[in-house]
């Protein structure tokens, strides 16, 4: 039997869930702004509770590993490193935009579409990239700014369901009627489950000391203007 905690911070939503042999078996989250300081060593221990286990119990935890949210990606990596040193368990990375795919597969299993995940980069900028229902990469993850040619030549003789926080912005911008798009939430330490167990089940860690978030583009501070 596998234990795996499994954190989300990539984006707005603050995520903690447990799962078993790929199954979830406990979730605390919730979306709002600047909470994921305050509220992820909260909600690991909710979802340590609800399931009656203690630390000892787990055989590894899981992280979103990015694209997405600088300082959420710092605080959510930073805290399974930590646990993972404290209890000596590995420590395995789960691509964001994957687990966000995998979440909208499990909504349909007899989806044949493409799946394009899309975090918010501000403006028409999103990370994003392009994944069959077998979840293979069809385009690589990148930085992309969205404008009327996007996707175009997959939109031409396939549907493309958008998905993410910064899929809604985009719709007015990708027009085709093989477009589609969804405002659910699917940054949801819960959609690891599966992706977390298969990575355990072929020793596919990171290495503790030196894992990174892929954070996609440089982080860049901003200076606000001076009030007259």
């Amino acid at each position: 039997m596998v234990t795996i905690l499994q954190l989300e911070t990539a984006t707005q939503v603050c995520s903690a869930a447990l799962s078993v042999n790929g199954e979830t078996i406990a979730l605390k989250e919730l979306a709002a702004q600047n909470i994921h300081a305050g509220s992820l060593t909260l909600f690991i221990q909710a979802v340590m509770e609800k399931a009656g286990l203690s630390f000892a119990d787990l055989d590894a935890i899981a992280v979103s590993k990015g694209p997405g949210s600088y300082t959420g990606l710092r605080i959510g990596v930073s805290t399974a490193k930590g646990l993972c040193f404290a209890l000596d368990k590995p420590l395995i990375g789960v691509d964001t935009l994957k687990m966000m795919t995998k979440g909208y597969l499990q909504t349909d299993e007899n989806y044949t579409g493409l799946v394009c995940p899309m975090i918010d980069a501000r403006r028409m900028e999103v990370f994003t990239g392009l994944y069959d229902s077998r979840l293979a990469e069809v385009l690589a993850v990148e930085a992309k700014i969205i404008d009327e040619t996007s996707f175009q030549e997959q939109l031409s003789d396939q549907l493309i369901t958008f998905i993410g926080d910064g899929a809604m912005k985009c719709s007015e911008t990708i027009l085709s009627p093989n477009a589609r798009f969804s405002d659910l939430n699917f940054n949801s330490a819960t959609h690891m489950s599966q992706l977390a167990f298969e990575a355990f089940k072929t020793n596919d860690f990171e290495n503790v000391a030196y894992f990174e978030p892929y954070y996609l583009k440089d982080f860049v501070i901003t200076q606000a203007k001076k009030k007259v």
